[in-house]
């Protein structure tokens, strides 16, 4: 028997009518779950492969499936679109297309989430509704906890995440066989080994904050547990600012965790509680969550989109993920993509003048210069061609030269 939620957000009881665009692993989830929700109703599923919007809504038990995005919003209007596609140019068309048609957006897509969230959220303001990250990806775990520790008194000293496995010269064709046993894409799966993914996830994190990478970027040292955070970092290096990081290999996997520190000295009593409910002895201390559950966790930023409230809100741009080059990159070659590429992989630094974030090389390109392995792009090294992606970023720039 299914029970009606106390919290509904809707009081006449109809329910949140939902699109989703991008029916892959991720998008198929996410639709059974909103399908599966007391509150919710999947109206729609859309990608650009016919059977595979189909096979989503089949799964769903419930709406109808379609190719065209803007055909879905003008036909059958929904409250919320979730973005659940792989790519980024295309994904900005569908955000830009939901919000006209004021439709508030939860991006289940990390990679437009970093590159054009500023441009989105101002666009999003000007049409009275909301673009938020997801509740499942471990960024958006983390806002939540971070706001939690806050409530509880804490400073945030480090937000951190928990990877199992790195490769930075993974590529799609040596990952095959991993990506199948996960039923992932390829360049998804090799987007996760090479560290791209984790560095575009806390890149959002920081940039929503406020936070900074350590000097030199992240470490992300080997661990057993998580625990082990408090030890392995100098936190006392940190002047003040948290910090993102990560931990390679420790338990519990696949979880995120934060190191914090009491606002206020703590008396004795409140000390030996902190010790009790194993947060640690001091002066910082760790608090985790085992796990993040991705699609299972999306309706949570459902609702708070329907409400006009973001999960992780753009704040001040800190950080970006710049290209790295995978491999040696010859003079005349050419680029097809990035994220999940065999050719480039990307590392989240401070802002930097002449650098080319990862996101961009979606764009077709050609190198200008011959490049080493684990050299960094610049716009000396690379010539992309025009693009929405890159048309929109460019005018996203000029938001930041206005500050």
């Amino acid at each position: 028997m299914t029970t009606i939620s106390k919290y509904m957000v809707k009081n006449n009881n109809s329910p949140i009518k939902v699109g989703v665009v991008g029916t892959g692993a991720m998008g198929r989830g996410i639709s059974f779950q909103v399908a599966s929700h007391p509150e919710m109703e999947l109206t729609w599923a859309v990608d650009k492969c016919l059977d595979a919007a189909e096979n989503a809504v089949k799964i769903a038990g419930q709406g109808v499936a379609g190719t065209n995005l803007l055909e879905a919003l003008k036909n059958n209007p929904v409250d919320v679109l979730v973005e659940a596609t792989n790519s980024i140019g295309d994904a900005a068309k569908y955000c830009i297309a939901a919000i006209e048609s004021k439709t508030h957006v939860v991006l289940m897509n990390a990679e437009v989430d970093l590159a054009l969230r500023p441009f989105l959220e101002k666009k999003a303001a000007e049409y009275g509704v909301c673009v938020t990250s997801d509740a499942g990806d471990q960024h958006g775990v983390l806002a939540v906890m971070i706001e939690e520790a806050i409530d509880m008194g804490f400073d945030i000293v480090q937000a951190g995440n928990v990877k199992g496995f790195l490769d930075r010269a993974a590529t799609p064709e040596s990952i095959a066989g991993e990506a199948a046993k996960r039923n992932l894409s390829a360049e998804q799966c090799c987007a996760y080994t090479d560290g791209t993914k984790l560095h575009i996830e806390m890149a959002m994190l920081a940039n929503a904050f406020g936070y900074l990478p350590p000097v030199g970027g992240m470490t992300g040292p080997l661990a057993g547990h998580v625990n082990e955070a408090l030890e392995l970092f100098d936190f006392e290096s940190y002047g003040g600012t948290p910090r993102i990081d990560y931990l390679l290999g420790a338990e519990p996997g696949g979880g995120v965790y934060l190191v914090v520190k009491p606002i206020r000295e703590l008396p004795e009593e409140q000390a030996f509680y902190l010790s009790y409910y194993k947060l640690g002895t001091g002066p910082y201390y760790i608090m985790y969550r085992p796990y993040h559950l991705c699609h299972l966790e999306t309706p949570k930023a459902i609702k708070l989109a329907y409400t006009n409230r973001g999960l992780l809100s753009f704040t001040k741009r800190t950080s970006e993920v710049y290209a790295y080059a995978k491999r040696e990159l010859k003079v005349g070659e050419k680029l097809s993509h990035a994220i999940g590429s065999a050719e480039v992989y990307g590392l989240v630094e401070p802002v930097q003048d002449n650098r080319v974030p990862i996101y961009l090389i979606e764009n077709p390109g050609v190198m200008l210069k011959d490049l080493a392995p684990g050299a960094p792009i610049t716009w000396d090294d690379v010539e992309l061609e025009s693009s929405l992606l890159l048309d929109l970023w460019k005018e996203q720039e000029k938001l930041f030269s206005n500050e």
